[in-house]
């Protein structure tokens, strides 16, 4: 939903009514994850998808009925649909879509308006089944004041406890209301916490692509180097730039589990404080470029300044995934590949060589 959300945030505002469909459900292999979405207005027009364009047709048909009826449902599209019709998922698998109405000056867009001007860890609670079907909430600190029952209340609390993760979650719940993982999905929580931040140290040519395309991927990011000769804001116009001691920068700045943490200077007066920092810390991934021997000599220092074995486990080095480039374009693909990978949980290794679905299904969706 987040890739819609300024144009479904702009057309709220314009008072143009819209359908938004989203995907709340997936078995088997999919081409989209949870919370991917579309819009699609009164004239048809059709912002992003939900498939890999094998079923958004027939989505954006659905979408035009909703707007039409005033009423939201969940719709399923899979193998046993009508391949002649192009409406059946082609890799085999199944999805299932809430479509709803955003009528003008609903109580959804001015939700969506909400969403794309927060800041901070904030999420949209979608109900996905029963009476009250493709109702919305916006879950934060402040969830569950106004909600009518202590059910809906229970869930919205569970939901507001989950906002500061990056991944769609479904929520089951009992008859009871109580959080039940064999039940019957209730409610899609889809995230809208702060973007991943990516720290660069070094503001050497590597670094230029490299924000570049962390940028287009979502990342806020952040180039650091002491030296004030290149670190020209014009060199990096999708980062924020810092001339500062890369130590003294990563003890002052807030870091978690959605930052990495890049090392492209080859000078240990730069990198082994950093890389200290870096590894004592919460960084959900922290890469450090060298050849080997840089590598083997790099470590030697980092040991003799007090970093751990279990620390030194945590490095990436050499950075990167295995492509072959040498390009400094190449090369922040090559980095970006092992990031996305180690957030996902994933190997790296190609889908040609894997068996079975190529995405995973699951409760949780990118």
């Amino acid at each position: 939903m987040r890739d819609v959300l300024p144009v479904a945030a702009r057309w709220a505002r314009d008072g143009r009514p819209f359908a938004l469909a989203t995907v709340v459900g997936i078995r088997g292999s999919a081409p989209r994850e949870l919370g991917a979405s579309m819009l699609v207005d009164e004239d048809g027009t059709v912002i992003g998808n939900v498939s890999g364009g094998c079923v958004d047709a027939a989505v954006a048909a659905d979408g035009g009925e909703a707007l039409r009826e005033g009423s939201s449902r969940v719709h399923r599209y899979g193998v046993d649909d009508d391949p002649v019709h192009g409406i059946a998922l082609t890799c085999g698998g199944e999805i299932d879509v809430l479509v709803r109405p955003v009528p003008r000056d609903s109580d959804a867009a001015r939700q969506l308006c909400a969403l794309a001007a927060a800041d901070g860890a904030i999420g949209c609670a979608l109900a996905i089944a029963g009476e009250r079907t493709g109702r919305s909430w916006i879950v934060g600190d402040d969830v569950g004041a106004d909600a009518e029952d202590p059910s809906t209340r229970r869930m919205l609390a569970d939901a507001a406890a989950l906002v500061r993760g990056d991944r769609a979650r479904v929520l089951a719940y009992d008859a009871e209301g109580c959080r039940a993982d064999d039940a019957a999905p209730s409610l899609l929580l889809v995230p809208f916490g702060s973007a991943p931040r990516l720290i660069v140290v070094g503001a050497v040519q590597f670094a230029v692509p490299l924000t570049s395309l962390a940028a287009a991927l979502g990342f806020r990011c952040t180039v650091v180097d002491a030296r004030p000769a290149f670190t020209s804001p014009e060199r990096f116009p999708d980062a924020e730039v810092v001339v500062s001691w890369p130590d003294r920068y990563l003890a002052s700045t807030d870091i978690d589990a959605a930052t990495a943490i890049c090392i492209l200077t080859h000078d240990s007066r730069f990198d082994v404080p950093a890389l200290r920092l870096a590894l004592d810390g919460p960084a959900g991934y922290v890469g450090a470029m060298g050849s080997r021997a840089t590598h083997d000599d790099r470590v030697q220092r980092l040991g003799e300044a007090g970093v751990t074995a279990a620390q030194m486990a945590r490095l990436r080095s050499p950075i990167g995934l295995d492509l072959g480039g040498r390009s400094p374009e190449e090369t922040a693909l090559s980095i970006l590949a092992e990031i996305v990978a180690r957030r996902n949980g994933a190997t790296g290794a190609p889908l040609s060589e894997r068996t079975g679905p190529v995405h995973l299904s699951g409760a949780e969706g990118a």
